[in-house]
C-alpha cells in the first residue's frame, strides 16, 4: 500500500516532534510539503526536514500540494479554521490539543469531518503514553473496582512560556488551556469517558510573567514577548454522569515545587500516575503497593509522539478505528468553556 502524504500546517515548536513522529513511521507515512506565515521559518523547517514543497498559507499548500493529510500545529485560533479547510479540502486532519478555541468551534469541525467523510484526531498524545496503556489495562480489568473520584494536577513554578501562549487572542486562555487540557483528558479516558454534566471552578492572574528571575531555565514559544492577559491558574471540581469527580489543579506561574500528578480512587483500589505508576490495593487482608515494571515511566516525547503518528497513519489510511475521536474534543472543549464561565461568574455551571 502506498504510504500517506502528509502536510504539516504550522512550523512552530511542536511541529518538530510530529515531524519526529512522521520520520519515525517512513514506512507507511511521508511529509511532502509545510507551510506557514512566517514563510522563512517553513522554508527552514523543510531544508532541515528535506520536505519538497513550502508554503506561506494552508489554503495556497491545501490547493497545490501532493498531499492526503495533514497535521494541524498552529496557535490555537488556527485551529479551526485550519482545520475545517483540510477537511473541506477532502484531507485527513490530526489536530494538535486544544481541538479548538472554544465548544462551539470544535463542533463545526466534528461536523464537517462527518460531511467531508473524513478523519479528524485530536492530538491527545499523553494517551499513548506507557504508563497510561498500563493504567488503562488495570482499571478496564476491573482491578480498581468503580472509579468514583480522581485527583489531578499540574504545578509549575516558573512555567508560562509567553509569545502566543500568553496571547488570549491567539491561546484563548493560559495554563488551563495549555496544561489542564492533557490531564482532564486523561481523567476521563482513563475512567471510560464518562459525560461531564457540571463543573465549579477557579482562576487567577496574581503572578504573570516574573521576567526577572534568574538562575534556571525557561521554556520559551517561538515568537516569545512578555505581554500576559491569560490565567497563572485553575482549580475545578468536575461532575460527570456516573457520580465520578475530578478535581483539577493547574498552574503555569506557582510559589510550590514543579509536579505533576494523578490519583485515581476505585472501590476496590487505587492507582496513582507519575512520576512513577503505583497500585494500592488489599490483597490477603495486607495493604499493597504495585509498581508494574515499565520502559518509560514518565513521558518519553518520542516515543509517544511516534505512537500517536502511527495511529493517526493507520486510522486515516486503513480505517483503524480511531483512539483519539473529535466527539472526546468537543466534550473536553465543553468542559473547559464551563470552567472558564464558572470562575467568571462565581457559580456552579451546567454543562449540556
Amino acid at each position: 500500500m502506498e504510504k500517506l502524504r502528509i502536510g504539516i500546517i504550522g512550523a512552530g515548536s511542536i511541529s518538530h516532534f510530529h515531524m519526529v513522529g512522521y520520520q519515525a513511521n517512513s514506512d507507511i507515512a511521508e511529509v511532502t510539503a509545510v507551510c506557514d506565515l512566517n514563510l522563512e521559518r517553513a522554508q527552514e523547517f523543510a531544508k532541515k526536514y528535506n520536505v519538497p514543497h513550502v508554503y506561506g498559507s494552508y489554503d495556497e499548500m491545501l490547493r497545490d500540494a501532493p498531499i492526503d493529510a495533514v497535521s494541524v500545529t498552529t496557535w490555537n485560533n488556527a485551529h479551526a479554521p485550519a482545520t475545517i479547510a483540510a477537511l473541506k479540502a477532502g484531507k485527513h486532519v490530526l489536530c494538535e490539543k486544544p481541538l479548538a478555541m472554544n465548544a462551539r468551534e470544535a463542533q463545526q469541525m466534528e461536523d464537517t469531518a462527518k460531511e467531508a467523510g473524513r478523519l479528524l484526531m485530536v492530538g491527545f498524545v499523553r494517551r499513548f503514553a506507557q504508563n497510561t496503556d498500563a493504567l488503562k489495562a488495570v482499571i478496564d480489568g476491573g482491578d480498581l473496582g468503580e472509579i468514583y473520584s480522581s485527583k489531578v494536577s499540574v504545578i509549575r513554578r516558573w512555567g508560562n512560556p509567553g509569545g502566543w501562549f500568553s496571547d488570549k487572542k491567539r491561546s484563548g486562555g493560559g495554563a488551563l488551556i495549555d496544561l489542564g487540557v492533557h490531564i482532564i483528558d486523561l481523567a476521563r479516558y482513563l475512567a471510560g469517558n464518562p459525560r461531564p454534566v457540571s463543573v465549579y471552578a477557579a482562576t487567577f492572574s496574581k503572578l504573570g510573567m516574573k521576567p526577572d528571575i534568574t538562575g534556571v531555565e525557561k521554556y520559551k514559544t517561538a515568537d516569545y514577548d512578555e505581554y500576559c492577559d491569560v490565567e497563572d491558574a485553575a482549580t475545578a471540581l468536575i461532575r460527570f454522569d456516573n457520580g465520578m469527580v475530578t478535581y483539577l489543579n493547574v498552574t503555569w506561574v506557582e510559589n510550590a515545587e514543579d509536579s505533576s500528578l494523578m490519583h485515581f480512587s476505585g472501590s476496590k483500589g487505587g492507582a496513582q500516575l507519575g512520576p512513577v505508576l503505583e497500585i494500592y490495593q488489599d490483597r490477603h487482608h495486607y495493604l499493597t503497593t504495585t509498581r508494574p515494571k515499565l520502559q518509560y515511566q514518565g513521558l518519553d516525547m518520542n516515543d509517544i509522539f511516534t505512537k500517536e503518528i502511527r495511529h493517526f497513519v493507520t486510522c486515516a489510511r486503513d480505517g483503524t478505528p480511531c483512539l483519539c475521536p473529535a466527539e472526546d474534543g468537543v466534550w473536553l472543549m465543553k468542559i473547559l468553556d464551563a470552567i472558564y464561565e464558572s470562575a467568571k461568574t462565581g457559580h456552579e455551571v451546567q454543562i449540556g
